[in-house]
């Protein structure tokens, strides 16, 4: 598995309210400083969220190898079975999730958030949302899968967080002209992002169940 393997999953952690919440902090009183603060606590999720996936998969692994519950490639594919289940779980929930569109009442307030209450709400917003917290067990445990080390998680971080960055860089970039593009932005996001969720998921459906099946 080569790191491009689970980056595309990065676009399911920030597809519908995580995007839609940047987009708002972005168009914000503060934006520069709010969009940070969300950005800060984003990272601190993924990265504590795809580690500790990655660190419970290896110890099962471990501890299965030390029972002697198989050989390593019998072990290996239970792990991939897991992946396929929590994938199939994934797709499941984006599919429900897809009408629940409108903004909460709570994102009209966003436009006054500070880089406090923007770094709260990227810790909240990213751990309550079973789509991410799914993602995430993919994600560690694909990589313990292939017998990778801890930093192939880092791509995937990063990836992750330079897509919630986007309406940032949008206003950095574009100036004037973004006070256009982040309400399209985040239009799009509010109402197609589950297609390409689903899109994703279901690539990694056919790829892992190919990869069982061979």
């Amino acid at each position: 598995m080569s790191l491009l393997t689970v980056l595309p999953l990065a676009v399911v952690m920030v597809a519908g309210t995580q995007l839609v919440a940047a987009v708002f902090l972005a168009s914000g009183d503060r934006p520069r400083q709010a969009s940070l603060g969300f950005l800060a606590g984003a990272a601190v999720v993924v990265v504590a969220g795809t580690t500790t996936a990655w660190v419970v998969t290896r110890r099962v692994t471990g501890l299965a190898e030390d029972v002697g519950a198989g050989p390593r490639e019998e072990i290996r594919t239970a792990i991939g079975q897991v992946v396929l289940a929590l994938l199939v779980a994934l797709a499941v929930v984006v599919f429900l999730r897809r009408h629940s569109k409108g903004q909460p009442a709570w994102m009209s307030r966003l436009q006054h958030a500070g880089p406090w209450s923007a770094f709260r709400l990227g810790l909240l917003i990213m751990v309550a949302m079973p789509v991410d917290d799914l993602t995430m067990a993919t994600v560690g445990a694909n990589v313990v899968r292939y017998d990778l080390p801890w930093w192939h998680l880092v791509p995937f971080v990063l990836l992750t967080l330079l897509l919630l960055a986007l309406p940032l860089l949008a206003l950095l970039l574009l100036g004037g002209r973004a006070e256009r593009a982040l309400p399209r932005m985040r239009d799009w996001a509010d109402h197609h992002s589950w297609i390409v969720s689903e899109i994703v998921v279901g690539f990694f459906i056919l790829m892992t169940g190919a990869d069982l099946l061979r």
